[in-house]
């Protein structure tokens, strides 16, 4: 168990760590040839030019102004000076509504810090219930719940306590949905033109054996919507084509790399081996190998290009469906297509950007069969990362690391390595055994078959936080307080087993505040410094980059990786929640995390990172829903916690904080949440009359030509034009791609069984 010095010295390594980061980073971004590690954002916005460019030899790597160095912690003031509404203009309203999420977190704790410490604190040291109880134990638990007598009637301070943050912290939450719902709407309102706001995804279109799936959606649409429906885009199967020309994308790559080397060193001719990873098999000439490599994936490239063209299984019973309007497609996207609701399932299109490709060609009947099984194979991922979570618990408990490996006990019983291992080991464990985690989540996520990567990282940060509540947070104070207390559970009757479980509970603070400055502190303080891209940047300028293009395509600005970084938020939510009314001391260590990691990442987002898509905060509702979740468990810990101490009288007082939190959610999530997940009919015909008015003459079928195209059939050179599968209005010739029994385009001389209609149709064209 940690003690005040294991506690300070962890702090003091870490508080070092952090201001040895903040340092780093404070010199190198002021060196030239740095410049686009700390600044790319600037650079893909062609908004800032290389410093060396231009000045004398030595100036364009090194920074050799003085003064500037003397200015070294300039960026934090610079990061809190851009207004919210120019930073949502510059970076997005996702990022900035991120960025409030830290905001919220000082808000709620700033208040319930100091009330606990001019409360709860001087209850909890004025008592010496520890001293009689044989139960292992520091001087810091005496600042906690535990340190109170058995029955005492000091626990009222707990109870009202607990009142208290209940209702501060749902007044907070109230008025961060308020604030960030109306930023939702007026960004909607006010943002420019998009393909998504005018397209709607059409899944499980029923096969028709008379009509493509082309020809059935546009029949379909033009019976069925006639007034509003533009055009549309099917789906195609060209996952294989895209693996294809990513394989020939890095082959090129790697043919430019040795064509450089040759350059510099024109004498002897690069060789390669063709082997893994070019370490094994036979030695060949390497420029010559990867001409030839690339020559062949050509032709796979273009016999995979011509099978998806004329194979009608090619086509997915999917379609991205554009409307003449926003109000259009918002009746679309919004209501039943038919009388089944099965077939013609619409849902609002994600932007461009945020589509992911590969998933939409997954059947959408076994979707549901994908979803069962992720949901079985994350049960047993949870059930199985116990072990290393009680590992780590394990580091924390020098009497079992000198049981198992006793020739170590004169090492470990020295001040500072028993201080290192209980202060600080457990933490970077931890840390350490949750980095391969998300990629696991996102995996999973990716299986499920979700559609848009906001989708994708939304449903990977849910997982995380499940896996961090049971697995970090239940996981950590069941095995750490089973293992501290193991002698005493053992001799210990099963009528007392309850009441030493509440004392020993809260004593747990400890760790997590060594948790709390590993990756809080220092976590953070790397993030600023982007250790990785900078040096992956220079070994690819060095090796790599030849025109400017190149040295674009280096950089690599990253992004705010919402499935990872959301989760580890919502972690210090529940422990800020669970330990404020139990051990306070855990809150100042929280603040800390939140007010500086609002600053780092307010920094990266305004210079660094490149957000790929924009959701206008769609992840908000799911956010405020685990800070309720978070708050209604410290309610429930709270109550079963004063049940082991003796104070059943709390149960009916307590147990009505968790009904009044769950009404509370509720009234949110009626009030607020459809703003996040629908496009109200007003404002979207408010908009189309405006730009009607403003753009009369705008050619929105040209401005939808390619949008929904997948990518591997945009910008495709290719040499034969009879390869070429995008029509003069960039969009895919279906009629070429799949032969069909009759036509149907812009009149409807047979009515389809699936049209859900009940006479013919003739709609003539728009102009």
């Amino acid at each position: 168990m940690a003690t005040i010095s294991d506690i300070g010295l962890s702090a003091a390594f870490n508080i070092l760590m952090a201001i040895a980061f903040l340092l780093a980073f404070a010199f190198l971004r002021l060196q030239p040839i740095n410049d686009r590690v700390y600044f790319p954002k600037w650079y893909l916005r062609g908004m800032r030019d290389s410093p060396i460019s231009s000045g004398a030899a030595v100036q364009k790597f090194v920074n050799l102004d003085a003064r500037s160095y003397l200015k070294f912690l300039n960026w934090m003031p610079a990061a809190l000076k851009m207004p919210q509404d120019e930073l949502i203009n510059h970076a997005g309203l996702d990022s900035v509504v991120y960025l409030r999420i830290y905001l919220t977190g000082l808000k709620i704790f700033v208040p319930i810090t100091v009330l606990a410490f001019l409360v709860l604190v001087p209850v909890n040291w004025t008592n010496d219930a520890l001293e009689g109880m044989t139960v292992v134990h520091s001087d810091i638990d005496k600042l906690s719940i535990s340190n109170i007598p058995y029955g005492s009637k000091r626990f009222i301070a707990h109870v009202a306590v607990a009142y208290a943050i209940t209702f501060w912290t749902c007044y907070v939450l109230l008025r961060e949905y308020q604030i960030i719902a109306n930023l939702r709407l007026r960004f909607l309102a006010s943002e420019k033109r998009r393909p998504d706001q005018f397209t709607v995804l059409v899944r499980n279109i029923p096969q028709d054996p008379d009509e493509s799936i082309s020809e059935l959606v546009e029949h379909f649409f033009l019976v069925n919507h006639p007034d509003h429906y533009l055009r549309h885009q099917v789906v195609y199967n060209a996952n294989k084509l895209a693996d294809l020309v990513e394989k020939k994308k890095k082959m090129q790559n790697w043919l430019d790399y040795y064509r450089l080397k040759y350059e510099r060193n024109p004498s002897e001719r690069p060789t390669t081996k063709t082997g893994f990873l070019g370490c094994f098999g036979s030695k060949v000439d390497a420029i010559d190998h990867y001409k030839s490599e690339i020559e062949k994936i050509g032709k796979e490239e273009a016999e995979e290009r011509k099978k998806v063209m004329k194979d009608p299984k090619s086509v997915v019973p999917a379609a991205f469906v554009s409307f003449r309007s926003r109000w259009g497609a918002a009746v679309c996207a919004q209501t039943q297509q038919t009388s089944n609701p099965t077939v013609w399932l619409t849902e609002w299109a994600p932007e461009p950007r945020d589509v992911y490709w590969n998933n939409l060609a997954i059947p959408f009947v076994s979707l549901t069969v994908r979803r069962l099984i992720i949901a079985v194979a994350f049960f047993f991922l949870n059930f199985f990362y116990v072990f290393p979570i009680a590992f780590v618990q394990s580091l924390a408990n020098l009497e079992g690391i000198e049981k198992a490996l006793p020739f170590l006990k004169p090492l470990v019983e020295l001040p500072m390595i028993k201080s290192f291992i209980q202060g600080i080991l457990p933490g970077i464990a931890l840390k350490i055994f949750l980095i391969v985690l998300p990629t696991i989540l996102m995996f999973m996520s990716k299986f499920e078959g979700l559609i848009s990567q906001s989708s994708l990282e939304r449903r990977s940060a849910s997982k995380y936080y499940v896996f961090l509540f049971f697995n970090v947070f239940l996981g950590s104070v069941v095995a750490g307080s089973a293992l501290e207390q193991l002698k005493t559970l053992l001799h210990t009757s099963a009528n007392e087993l309850p009441r030493l479980i509440g004392v020993s509970v809260p004593m747990k603070a400890t760790f997590f505040i060594t948790y709390v400055m590993v990756d809080g502190w220092t976590g953070i303080a790397g993030e600023i410094l982007r250790l990785k891209p900078l040096i992956f940047f220079h070994l690819k300028n060095f090796f790599l980059v030849k025109t400017e293009k190149d040295r674009e395509e280096a950089m690599d600005p990253g992004s705010i990786c919402f499935d990872s970084c959301e989760p580890r938020i919502q972690l210090y939510f529940l422990l800020g929640l669970i330990y404020s009314a139990v051990t306070p001391l855990l809150l100042p260590y929280i603040l800390v995390f939140f007010g500086f990691a609002y600053v780092v990442y307010r920094h990266q987002i305004i210079n660094v990172y490149n957000q790929q898509y924009e959701s206008g905060a769609q992840f908000w509702p799911s956010v405020h829903g685990r800070i309720i979740t978070a708050l209604i468990i410290s309610q429930l810990l709270l109550l079963g916690l004063l049940s082991t101490k003796g104070f059943e009288e709390s149960t009916p007082a307590l147990i009505v904080l968790p009904v009044l939190t769950f009404w509370f959610y509720k009234y949110c999530k009626h009030r607020y949440e459809p703003a996040f997940v629908r496009n109200p009919l007003q404002e979207a015909m408010r908009k189309d009359t405006l730009e009607r008015a403003r753009e009369p003459n705008f050619d929105l079928k040209a401005y939808l030509a390619s949008s929904y195209l997948h990518p591997v059939f945009k910008g495709c050179d290719h040499d034969d034009d009879r390869y070429s599968v995008v029509d003069g209005d960039g969009w895919m010739g279906e009629e070429v791609i799949v032969p069909t029994k009759r036509h149907s385009r812009r009149t409807t001389p047979a009515q389809s069984k699936y049209d859900g209609s009940d006479g013919l149709s003739s709609v003539p064209e728009k102009s």
